[in-house]
């Protein structure tokens, strides 16, 4: 099973860039599907990005595309989510997951970490 830490978020004005880090523990975490995850206040948790094992593809939800770019480093047991020209609706906590496929790692209910917090002021 892979344990995961993420980390890397903050506040920033809207325009800014961010770069967010999951670490990750277990020794399958280079044959899993990895993604990022985020939940805003009220809101239900929302798939953000996703990267297969190799590092591509990659995928995105339409209102990051073009911004975000996920990438991961296997032999670092470590996924990022590079954030650029954030907005104000991009703040939420953001989480990251693993798992075998991306069918379940858009759709299981994963044992979700902490996250990270980021606030994009106006």
């Amino acid at each position: 099973q892979v344990q995961l830490v993420e980390s890397g978020g903050g506040l920033v004005q809207a325009g800014g860039s961010l770069r967010l880090s999951c670490a990750a523990s277990g020794r399958t975490f280079s044959a899993s599907v990895a993604g990022w995850f985020r939940q805003a206040p009220g809101k239900e948790r929302e798939f953000v990005a996703g990267i297969n094992q190799s590092g591509a593809p990659t995928y995105y939800v339409s209102s990051v595309a073009g911004r975000f770019t996920i990438s991961r480093d296997n032999a670092k047991n470590t996924v990022y989510l590079q954030m650029n020209n954030l907005k104000p609706e991009d703040t939420a906590v953001y989480y990251c997951a693993a798992d075998l496929t991306t069918y379940r790692l858009r759709t299981k209910d994963h044992k979700w970490g902490q996250g990270t917090q980021v606030t994009v002021s106006s």
